[in-house]
């Protein structure tokens, strides 16, 4: 069986799964599959909205997808999860993509 039906068959029995939900979202961000990957990424913001690293990988999906806009909303949005659940790594990762974004080309 595949990653992406595993965790599929995972979420049927365990929706609420953080790290499921999370993993589902990569595996379709790596298989260039944006907008599954974007549903995914937002049902586990809704579900556990200080989920971290769910706002980052958000960001770089929606950027390698051209999508920056959203890309910097996301890091913005991750910034302040970051902030809130004082995760020090986190937030100057997201930071620094924010930062190289801003940079005029």
């Amino acid at each position: 069986m595949d990653k992406i039906a595993s965790l599929r068959e995972i979420l049927e029995q365990e929706p609420r799964n953080a790290l499921a939900r999370y993993g589902l979202a990569m595996e379709y961000a790596g298989h260039g599959e944006t907008e599954a990957a974007m549903g995914e990424f937002d049902r586990l913001r809704s579900e556990h909205p200080d989920y971290t690293a769910g706002y980052f990988m958000a960001a770089q999906t929606l950027a390698r997808a051209g999508r920056e806009a959203e890309a910097k909303q996301r890091l913005a949005d991750g910034i302040a999860c970051a902030r809130r659940t004082g995760n020090q790594h986190a937030l100057r990762e997201m930071q620094a993509m924010l930062d190289e974004m801003e940079v005029p080309e």
